[in-house]
């Protein structure tokens, strides 16, 4: 089994580095490069307005490349494209910006985007909690039978009467990925960014990786607004300004807008992590029997409702220990 969980990773390794990487790498400088108009003809303009032609300018790129997939059968990489995203602003700080800034600055930055690498590669491979076929003789245990589209696992889905038996298997909330097709010990969500399923076994890592990004994208953010103080860059006139000067603030924008949405996304895991609840179980909580309460129906009625009951939920503290210890 774990020789078959090697060759699954070198697989997925050798998948990353096609052709699809090379397209994610020239969408990454076409991306940068063209917000480089957000500096060059609005050096002026409110922080905002900047922020916002720099969404509009992504999102016509985003456009385009999904055109090039219709018309071509080019995609790019989901995780090249945060790869390439994240050698680009670690570039564009070792070539242009550590020269303005102090040297532990530059040191520490230089040190969070090693460590962000290593998780980075280390959660594209990593196991999320895979449910392998030892399952196939627990089948009896809970009643089930094999379905047609390959799931041995598919009667392990927890059910009412499984998870609130305390059953142990029951509870370890076995849900099924579509886009690996395959079940998932505490399944949270499939990532395209990772390539990969966030479960059981690599949530800390994910949640460690989130702020990770948001640690290098604001130390981008303070040590760039910092060169472009001391070079003048924001105020200088039009044909002053260099391309690096330009690279530097639109990169910049880019890595604000990552914080802004990033930000977000952390604070929607915190939350889900402190009340022991999956992202995915958030969304379809119709699907599971265990989170549906009924609720009785008027006299008269015939149609009952469902309401949302967490059966996981033990409180803040001990959600927290839970999730800090189920890595295994």
């Amino acid at each position: 089994m774990p020789m078959l969980g090697f060759l699954e990773r070198l697989k997925f390794a050798q998948n990353f580095c096609k052709s699809t990487s090379l397209v994610s790498l020239i969408l990454v400088i076409q991306s940068q490069l063209t917000l480089t108009i957000v500096p060059l003809h609005f050096s002026s303009s409110h922080i905002l307005i900047k922020l916002s032609i720099s969404a509009l300018l992504l999102i016509i790129i985003s456009g385009f490349s999904k055109c090039l997939k219709r018309l071509f059968g080019v995609s790019a990489s989901a995780p090249a494209l945060v790869l390439f995203n994240v050698l680009f602003v670690w570039g564009m700080h070792l070539f242009v910006i550590q020269k303005a800034i102090p040297s532990a600055a530059n040191v520490g930055f230089n040190m969070e985007c090693v460590l962000l690498m290593i998780g980075f590669f280390s959660i594209l491979a990593s196991d999320p909690g895979w449910v392998t076929d030892d399952c196939y003789g627990l089948e009896g245990a809970v009643g089930g039978t094999v379905s047609d589209a390959g799931r041995p696992c598919e009667a392990l889905e927890v059910t009412a009467e499984l998870s609130l038996s305390g059953g142990s298997f029951a509870t370890r909330r076995i849900r099924y990925c579509k886009s690996c097709k395959r079940d998932i010990i505490g399944f949270d969500h499939h990532c395209p960014a990772f390539g990969n399923c966030i479960g059981k076994n690599n949530h800390p890592l994910f949640m460690v990786l989130l702020v990770g990004f948001l640690a290098v994208e604001i130390a981008y953010i303070v040590s760039s607004t910092q060169f472009t103080k001391e070079s003048a860059i924001m105020g200088s006139a039009l044909l002053e300004t260099t391309l690096s000067g330009n690279l530097v603030v639109s990169t910049m924008l880019f890595s604000a807008l990552q914080v802004l949405w990033q930000i977000v996304f952390l604070m929607w895991h915190v939350y889900c992590i402190c009340f022991n609840i999956k992202t995915e179980e958030w969304i379809n909580w119709k699907k599971y029997p265990e989170f549906q309460l009924p609720i009785q129906s008027q006299l008269g009625e015939s149609y009952s409702e469902m309401a949302f009951i967490n059966p996981y939920d033990k409180g803040i503290s001990r959600n927290i220990m839970e999730f800090l210890s189920s890595t295994g």
